[in-house]
């Protein structure tokens, strides 16, 4: 073995290795063979403080410095003189193209490389820069690789981290609760928006666009001008209750607002203004309420003429007070002996006015007051507002109190209303992220099932399930929440005729029975012979008891008795749903009915609920002239629901036909489906496909006006919203063709109103479903469509 002067004045570990290295045994051979180039380069790298590597010759050998001994970690030092692609053999895929691009004559580098290092006996994550450079041998060919490094964990992980709090700011920015937008460069153009300032201008789309395109309804009010300002001057801008007219509904009428805001420039590197950071607040309620609030006192100086106050002078000398003439009326009492008024107190409030008539005559100034008095002449409890003011004579010195009481006891109360439907509002909006959650995880679940299923028909059909009865659930979710919207409304429309209560009831019970055999319920049924008509709407009146039926069943403990009876009495048909369950408090129970009421869930509920299924029984009852109650003995004790209709006298003449009906017609239908959503419509179409039908899917109006004349469909399925022409607009146009008079028309879109369902019968479709489609209804539709 030789020890070659190329490494005797080197210092260092890998150095050392080299001089007592068995040269033999690399495809390098002995270095004092190895060319001037090799051995400077090799020079050069041991003597470099970065960690450096070279390899050279047809095996790749490897050489590498003191440095580079860190990186290799456990495989120094049995790397020395090994093959390249043997040392790096796990991370070879992305290593080999780097350097066979070196070993061609071309420079290049490999930026924050993942490394997985064991320093200090762990493992540990890492990252390396790698720049790879050709080695030349003194004829100018390419020999090996020459490669520098320097690790870059510390980088990596800082901007890891830089983004994950980026993050945190942006969610912290969109959730915050004033207004809050940034405005980028002289346009003044919407880079970031939160959701506070999306509710104070309505839901537009501002992201990319200048605000006075943005919010056009705002020209004219000075705020563009001051935006102009702030941006010009670098200096910033405070408005305090700002009046802001602009359009917030989709009626197109501008609401006046008022706002608290700041207009703050920022700079760019270079110092110059950049944009403009707007925040504020909007103080709409608060500046109507003091508006309110002045306008009381307004009225409370005026005395008398408001009503329901009461002037009065208090006497110190005398100690004597004289009422105005409508005491009596107001207050109960109207004695002129100070004393006695106290006794009309509630003696919880006495001391605290004591003190504050004590504090207003040591200062000479005034007080207020509010507390309760006890009328003698009712015994009602009353919220009195006083307000007294001390009158002193030309020496300063008091001489009596003047003042006025106001009786504010409805105020109280309608405030303790408000702050009550603002707890039952905050309780019903985290319900329904409750609600919406709860079918959205294993419809994503169900999601990667699918991805996962591949073959398995199984799995595919269990997914296919649970996606199904989760969309379904979501449906329900939404449409309660338009039921309700309708008829807080006063929108709702009966569709009204006669109704076979005992009908209406089994139906009612086989869309519970679901529930009901989920949760091991025993339901009984106890009804009347004879049929019982009404005049009513039949869906309506079934959506009624299937909620008595599901609200029974999801509060009462699995294995519960459920009973189910109809009565006829006295020209009334009385529907009654019972359950052992968990029955109602005393004081929810006078609100039970009341929108966004709900008790207590019993602990194995996999049921939700918004708490208006109650509401709408109430509101659809009262709609056909009738009453509902409920009765509990209390918690734990079950409840009862009693819906009371009147009969109608029915003709048998009358009465819905229930004779034989057509069978349908089971031929496979020719199909176009237009939507502008792809996912959609691909999907439908798999299933209308899989059903037997022939589909064309189509993803604008102007593909189908030129393709429906020579695809001839029997039947169209249209969304309404289409990107170049309307679904109402693209249905005429094709009804205006005599080639398809005689198609079945079907809208299929989000818009689930009574007017839109007008718009549509106006425009020519047959048919309008509410996405998702109800894909019974769909098939019965194709089988009972018209051939032409």
């Amino acid at each position: 073995m030789s020890k070659p002067d190329l490494f005797d004045s080197v210092p260092g570990e890998v150095a050392a290795l080299m001089r007592e290295f068995d040269w033999s045994r690399s495809t390098l051979g002995d270095p004092s063979a190895w060319p001037q180039s090799l051995r400077a380069l090799v020079s050069f790298m041991l003597h470099l403080k970065f960690p450096m590597f070279i390899t050279w010759g047809e095996g790749l050998a490897f050489l590498y410095n003191d440095a580079y001994a860190e990186v290799l970690g456990a495989k120094h030092p049995a790397a020395l003189g090994q093959p390249f692609q043997q040392i790096w053999a796990e991370i070879w895929h992305d290593v080999e193209p780097l350097a066979r691009r070196a070993l061609s004559g071309e420079a290049v580098y490999r930026e924050n490389l993942p490394l997985l290092m064991r320093r200090k006996g762990f493992d540990e994550q890492t990252w390396f820069t790698f720049s790879y450079s050709p080695v030349y041998d003194e004829t100018g060919v390419v020999r090996g690789v020459g490669c520098t490094c320097i690790e870059t964990t510390r980088t990596v992980l800082a901007e890891r981290h830089q983004e994950e709090e980026n993050e945190r700011l942006r969610m912290l920015f969109k959730q915050a609760p004033g207004i809050m937008a940034v405005l980028r460069g002289p346009e003044h153009v919407f880079e970031h928006t939160n959701e506070a300032y999306l509710d104070l201008v309505g839901e537009r789309d501002l992201i990319g666009k200048p605000v006075r395109i943005a919010i056009p309804d705002a020209a004219g009010q000075g705020f563009f001008e001051l935006l102009d300002r702030v941006y010009t001057t670098g200096e910033p801008v405070v408005g305090r209750a700002a009046p802001l007219r602009v359009r917030r509904g989709s009626d197109g009428s501008l609401e006046l607002r008022y706002v608290d805001f700041i207009y703050q420039p920022f700079r760019n590197p270079a110092g110059l203004v950049d944009g403009i950071f707007v925040e504020g607040s909007d103080v709409t309620e608060a500046v109507v309420a003091l508006q309110e609030l002045r306008k009381t006192e307004d009225w409370l100086q005026d005395g008398l003429a408001a009503g329901r106050m009461v002037a009065w002078e208090w006497s110190l000398a005398a100690d004597e007070i004289r009422y105005s003439s409508n005491a009596s009326e107001v207050l109960g009492y109207s004695t002129t002996r100070v004393d006695e008024n106290w006794q009309y107190m509630v003696p919880e409030d006495a001391p605290r006015l004591r003190a504050a008539i004590d504090e207003a005559l040591r200062t000479r100034g005034s007080y207020r007051d509010l507390g309760r008095r006890i009328s003698p002449a009712t015994g009602r409890v009353m919220w009195i507002e006083q307000r007294g003011r001390v009158i002193t004579d030309a020496q300063g010195e008091p001489v009596a109190v003047r003042g006025i009481n106001v009786d504010v006891t409805e105020r109280i109360s309608a405030e303790n209303e408000l702050k009550e439907a603002s707890r039952r509002k905050d309780v019903f909006l985290a319900m329904l992220a409750h609600e919406i959650r709860n079918p959205l995880a294993p419809i994503s679940t169900a999601a990667q099932l699918l991805r996962l299923a591949g073959s398995d028909t199984r799995r595919v059909a269990q997914a296919g399930d649970i996606i199904s009865r989760q969309v379904r659930h979501l449906t329900e979710l939404v449409d309660d929440l338009l039921d309700v919207s309708r008829v807080t409304r006063g929108q709702v429309e009966l569709e009204m005729a006669l109704v076979d209560i005992k009908s209406t009831v089994h139906a009612a019970i086989e869309q519970s029975r679901p529930l009901i055999e989920t949760r091991h319920h025993v339901l009984s049924t106890r009804m009347e012979a004879d049929h019982a008509w009404v005049k009513g709407d039949r869906t309506r009146l079934v959506q009624v008891v299937v909620n008595l039926l599901n609200n029974a069943a999801k509060y009462t403990p699995q294995g519960g008795q459920l009973d189910l009876s109809v009565h006829v009495h006295s020209g009334e048909v009385k529907i009654c749903v019972s359950d052992n369950g968990s029955g109602i408090e005393p004081e929810l129970l006078p609100h039970v009915f009341d929108l966004f009421t709900q008790g207590e869930r019993t602990p194995d509920r996999s049921q939700g609920g918004l708490g208006i299924g109650l509401a709408l029984v109430k509101s659809m009852v009262g709609l056909h002239g009738g009453r509902v109650e409920a009765f509990s003995d209390g918690p734990g004790k079950g409840a009862t629901f009693e819906v009371v209709l009147p009969l109608a006298q029915a003709d048998p003449a009358d009465r819905p036909a229930t004779g034989p009906s057509a069978g349908p017609d089971t031929r496979p239908a020719r199909i176009l489906v237009v939507d502008d959503n792809v996912d959609a419509g691909e999907s439908l179409s798999a299933l209308l496909e899989a059903e037997g039908h022939q589909v064309l899917v189509l993803a604008d109006a102007a593909g189908a006006l030129a393709r429906a004349d020579e695809y001839r469909p029997d039947v169209f399925i249209l969304d309404i919203g289409l990107p170049d022409m309307s679904g109402f607009d693209l249905a005429r146009a094709l009804r205006a063709r005599p080639v398809h008079a005689r198609a079945t028309m079907v809208a299929l879109t989000g818009y689930g109103q009574p007017h839109d369902r007008v718009l549509s019968r106006a425009a020519g479709f047959d048919h309008h479903l509410v996405k998702p489609a109800d894909l019974e209804r769909l098939n019965y539709i194709l089988t009972h469509r018209a051939y032409g």
